[in-house]
């Protein structure tokens, strides 16, 4: 295959990658927490590919070819969201950076998602029953003047716990140096992959109670992108059957030489 058909394929199959990114962000504008992701795309030097004059076509794609490809790579934008008046006392936002630390079966997990609930046992859990975590575990809401009364919860900005009016626990808010070693996991928790990172307390930080942290996704500008990627995708289709058309008419002429 020659280097410009080549360079086109690299660039369609990387609009293919950043469509297919915009479009997970696009389907998770509504979601409570979530965190959209972004693309990395560092393009070819033509001075670093190959004479093509000088090389042997089978060398040319056995050992050059990764020449002609582009660098992609993927990151989540872990910059805040607006945050939405629910007036739910179980509802809670970070105001900063941070993350509430949820234990999950296969270990602690990390979420921005904070529409939080009850579970039977009066145990502060997220949607899909997961404890919330405080600074002394699980965090239990029980009622200490009437058990027959639902507790008053209640959570100020520094992540104090109180129920009933008595301090039951602090919510264990944390944070990370290294944030690129964080993984989506789904739901919109996080975990770490590879190397751990250590888990650091959050600073400037604040809890807001009965709110929620939106999703950070601009559909606006994701539509924007998205039109973008699309014409980007058309152009290089079009290089390529250009390219291929030329030389199958190269051919079909040297053929009748």
């Amino acid at each position: 295959m020659s280097g410009d058909i080549y360079l086109a394929a690299a660039g369609a199959l990387a609009s293919e990658k950043r469509l297919q990114i915009i479009s997970n962000n696009l389907a998770n504008a509504n979601t409570v927490g979530f965190k959209m992701d972004r693309s990395n795309l560092n393009l070819i030097n033509p001075a670093d590919l190959p004479n093509q004059t000088s090389q042997d076509p089978t060398d040319l794609a056995a050992s050059k070819a990764h020449l002609f490809w582009n660098n992609f790579s993927m990151y989540t934008d872990h910059s805040n969201g607006p945050l939405k008046r629910t007036d739910n006392d179980f509802d809670l936002a970070l105001v900063g950076k941070g993350f509430f630390c949820v234990q999950a079966p296969d270990g602690v997990h990390y979420t921005r998602k904070g529409d939080f609930t009850l579970n039977s046992d009066g145990v502060l859990v997220t949607r899909n029953g997961w404890p919330v975590l405080g600074d002394g575990g699980e965090i239990s809401i029980d009622s200490t003047a009437n058990p027959h009364q639902h507790a008053k919860f209640a959570v100020d900005e520094q992540g104090n716990v109180t129920v009933d009016g008595k301090h039951a626990d602090s919510l264990r808010i944390v944070d990370f140096g290294e944030m690129n070693r964080l993984a989506k996991v789904g739901d919109t928790l996080f975990k770490p992959h590879g190397i751990e990172p250590q888990e650091i307390k959050a600073e400037d930080v604040k809890i807001s109670q009965g709110f929620i942290e939106l999703s950070n996704v601009d559909s606006i500008v994701m539509m924007t992108e998205m039109i973008e990627v699309l014409r980007g995708y058309e152009s290089y289709q079009k290089i390529i059957q250009t390219a291929d058309e030329t030389y199958s008419q190269a051919i079909n002429q040297v053929g009748k030489i």
